[in-house]
């Protein structure tokens, strides 16, 4: 399956692309109800990904950003469901800085176990299961782990969404550099090893970080609610907006 979900990434990352290469179609946007961005590609890379997730075998519910979303009464039942973010990092596709991600997660009993995060720009995919977690660079494949780091840490940290409320995180943690990345690509480097924490203070939506989550665990890292790590980070929520989370390299 997990083979699957990689060419249905890469399939709806190439129309992207192609969108992100045309100036007259990657400069149309529009504005939700909520005052987030929605271009072009949002919606191409939606439609492909809908399409076949349905097409894969067992039928399972999908929650996407960019579709109307199921009430919960409905969703509470769900054991298992797909949770996609077609275009993950909105505002670095029309920045115009190749940090935006197609984002796949497989969710059960409210966890996600598998998650598949390609990232257009770069030809890079990267894929967590319960084999462990995979990156493919330009078609050759090689595994990753978490850094493990014990001092010296790096903290990656949002371009969009810094917050003074990080700093107190990072001490704690004996951050002693940082880096700034736009998407789910954050969650990708602590995965691989390149960064030992990422703390988010502020709200994200389920599926922003779902296939990250699944990614970062399967390379042996950790999730948690909020600035402490003690409570599991859940999915499948009545209210699908995240609160804080902090995502452990070690």
């Amino acid at each position: 399956m997990i083979k699957q979900l990689i060419a249905l990434a890469q399939e709806a990352g190439r129309e992207v692309l192609n969108i992100y290469n045309n100036p007259g179609l990657s400069s149309q946007v529009d504005y939700k109800a909520d005052d987030s961005p929605l271009t072009m590609a949002d919606t191409a890379a939606n439609k492909i990904l809908m399409a076949g997730l349905k097409d894969l075998a067992g039928a399972l519910p999908v929650l996407s950003e960019e579709e109307k979303h199921q009430p919960y009464a409905e969703r509470k039942h769900w054991q298992r469901f797909w949770l996609v973010d077609p275009l993950d990092g909105t505002k670095e596709f029309i920045n115009r800085n190749g940090e935006f991600t197609i984002n796949i997660a497989l969710v059960e009993d409210r966890q996600p176990v598998a998650g598949v995060i390609y990232v257009p720009v770069k030809d890079i995919t990267y894929y967590g299961d319960a084999t462990g977690a995979w990156k493919i660079d330009h078609g050759t494949v090689s595994e990753i782990k978490v850094n493990k780091a014990t001092h010296n840490r790096i903290a990656v940290r949002s371009k969009s969404h810094a917050s003074p409320e990080e700093e107190e995180v990072l001490n704690r943690y004996h951050v002693a550099d940082s880096i700034a990345v736009g998407s789910s690509l954050k969650f990708c480097m602590v995965a691989e090893g390149k960064a030992d924490v990422y703390y988010r203070h502020g709200p994200t939506m389920e599926w922003d970080t779902g296939a990250g989550q699944a990614i970062v665990q399967a390379a042996g890292g950790k999730v948690y609610q909020g600035a402490a790590a003690e409570k599991e980070f859940n999915y499948n929520k009545e209210n699908l907006r995240n609160g804080s989370f902090l995502c452990l390299g070690f």
